[in-house]
């Protein structure tokens, strides 16, 4: 297809939309027509479609469309081959019985979009592309444990580990396991690959292939003509619209019938149950591994360093650095509040860290929500108000903190009820919001940004994206620390440094035996929750808006709500 015929055809379908919508009495062809575009509300617009060079599930869900993992798991937890055409076993000799390797055997019959083959190349391009520090991936942590990957072949790929990995599944598998093209990306390996033109327009080996994007706005794919499973394609056009906020998209879906699926409905229960007696669709909920937590700095993100870097390890932060004040705001956090009157059936309280498999959760007490306990930790560590301005001070340094978390109303009525508990205990805070597209763009050169951190407490959602949780723990290993020296590429943002925790993590990689395996979960997710490196506030379901019309939409906890996306139809 031309450029010019592009634009014509992307004319017809947009104008398509609106004469749709505006027709309260549709004929029949433009009932098929509508049958043949699918069209998805995600508040949170993606601005990058490259995975491994961003933090938000916005930039992932959108990529997840067009580029595809060796394997994932479906929604039984069960590790099923995408790009692979088998699951490496002992039987069939996929899985060393060193444990120090897998073979994975590649499906022959796919090709990119752009019609070159898919071969083994690509996979061991796409380690080398995660791994390289001058790239910043932000999922290089997953990879950490090989020791090589090489093409055995066209079609097969050795992985060798450092030592024994009885998660030998967490890499190349799922959200953090998308093949790049090796052929298009070979000359962006370095650190020029945000600039690389396939970050916007991908060229991948899913059923539908990106013809226009406009970050923080829309995407439009159409099908892939090299897709190896033609049949299964029901869509002439897939479009992801982004904007607005999380309530009108779930509206669109649930009440007025103009969008078939909205993503991450972070919406007030009693809202979004009033919203769904619309008749238009259905809300569809899947309690995984994800938790709205807050994050409290270790570091000073008022001071700078000599080349001017804020929330520096060289300065330890003024009182978050005290046990006993993160322990008190820790206590001051109405997380019951928060998940029934906000949150409803879509969030419950929690207190721990890793939510998901069962096997690994840890038996954690109720969460405690106690003021005059917190006061009394501030009072015993010297944190009084002692010039009457109500706000606690020690040595000449005033309580306050700038708390920041993303632009969306049930955030913010969040960190309104979370304010109201801190200012009584004579904390001062200042409430700050950042756009989504900022705030999770993994930018290096913009310090809004997650990794960044420069405020006292931020809040958001995540979770662990594969059923085994070591790279989830290693976000808080001491060499995971976005700082200016490794281009802000890390994901542990609190700054926090525990080589008891590091130790105690590393044993895990060689642990086979699964009953010790959960115990050291258990140890580690206690380490963080006591250590109050991260406040976890409310087990968030993953929630979407459904159409009526729509089918085949399947929620795993360890992939993106995109994954199936060649199984859907109206």
């Amino acid at each position: 297809m031309t450029y010019s015929s592009l634009i014509k055809f992307l004319a017809v379908v947009i104008g398509g939309f609106t004469l749709i919508g505006c027709n309260s009495s549709p004929n029949q062809s433009s009932i098929e027509q509508n049958d043949k575009i699918l069209k998805m509300l995600y508040w949170q617009a993606p601005t990058i479609l490259n995975p491994h060079l961003s933090t938000g599930f916005k930039d992932a869900e959108a990529s997840r469309i067009t580029l595809e993992p060796l394997a994932t798991f479906n929604p039984d937890s069960e590790l099923i081959p995408v790009l692979a055409s088998e699951i490496p076993t002992e039987e069939n000799g996929g899985i060393a019985k060193d444990g120090k390797s897998i073979v994975w055997k590649l499906r022959q019959d796919v090709k990119w979009s752009d019609e070159q083959p898919f071969t083994a190349k690509d996979v061991v391009f796409t380690y080398e592309f995660i791994t390289n520090p001058k790239v910043g991936s932000v999922n290089a942590k997953e990879y950490l444990n090989i020791e090589k990957v090489e093409a055995l072949d066209d079609y097969t790929v050795k992985v060798t580990f450092k030592e024994v990995n009885p998660a030998w599944y967490s890499v190349f598998v799922g959200s953090a396991g998308m093949i790049l093209p090796s052929h298009l990306y070979n000359e962006y390996n370095g650190e020029n690959a945000r600039s690389a033109p396939y970050n916007l327009i991908p060229i991948g080996t899913g059923a539908y292939s990106v013809v226009q994007f406009k970050p923080g706005d829309s995407v439009i794919y159409q099908p892939n003509p090299h897709y190896r499973y033609p049949e299964k394609i029901s869509f002439d056009t897939v479009e992801i619209k982004g904007g607005g906020d999380a309530t009108s998209a779930a509206r669109a879906v649930l009440q007025t019938g103009e969008a078939d699926f909205a993503y991450n409905l972070q919406v007030e229960s009693n809202i979004l149950q009033e919203l769904a007696k619309g008749g238009k669709g259905n809300i569809v909920t899947n309690f995984g591994s994800n938790s709205e937590r807050i994050l409290l700095n270790y570091t000073d993100p008022n001071r700078a360093t000599p080349d001017g870097e804020r929330s520096s390890l060289q300065f330890p932060h003024p009182f978050l650095s005290d046990s006993n004040v993160r322990q008190a705001l820790a206590l001051a956090v109405d997380k019951n509040t928060i998940a029934t009157q906000l949150y409803g059936i879509t969030g419950k309280p929690t207190n721990n860290f890793l939510l998901a498999p069962p096997q690994y959760v840890s038996n954690t007490p109720v969460p405690e929500f106690n003021m005059e306990k917190a006061k009394e930790l501030l009072d015993n560590a010297g944190w009084i108000d002692s010039n009457g301005d109500g706000i606690r001070d020690k040595n000449g340094v005033e309580m306050k903190v700038v708390f920041q978390t993303t632009v969306n109303p049930l955030r913010q009525k969040t960190q309104e009820i979370i304010k109201q508990s801190w200012q009584s205990l004579g904390v001062g805070v200042e409430l700050k919001t950042i756009d989504a597209s900022i705030f999770f763009s993994s930018d290096p050169s913009n310090t809004d940004t997650v990794e960044r951190f420069y405020a006292d407490v931020q809040m958001f959602t995540t979770g662990n994206e594969n059923p085994d949780p070591t790279a989830y723990f290693k976000v808080y290993t001491c060499d995971n620390i976005p700082q200016k020296s490794n281009n802000w590429s890390g994901n542990n943002y609190s700054r926090y440094c525990n080589k008891e925790f590091d130790r105690i993590l590393a044993t895990v990689t060689t642990e086979l035996n699964p009953e010790n395996r959960a115990n050291i979960f258990k140890q580690l997710n206690d380490i963080l929750i006591q250590d109050t490196v991260v406040v976890p506030i409310v087990h968030r379901a993953d929630t979407v808006a459904v159409s009526n019309s729509l089918q085949g939409v399947n929620l795993t906890p360890w992939d993106l709500k995109t994954w199936n996306i060649a199984d859907w139809k109206k």
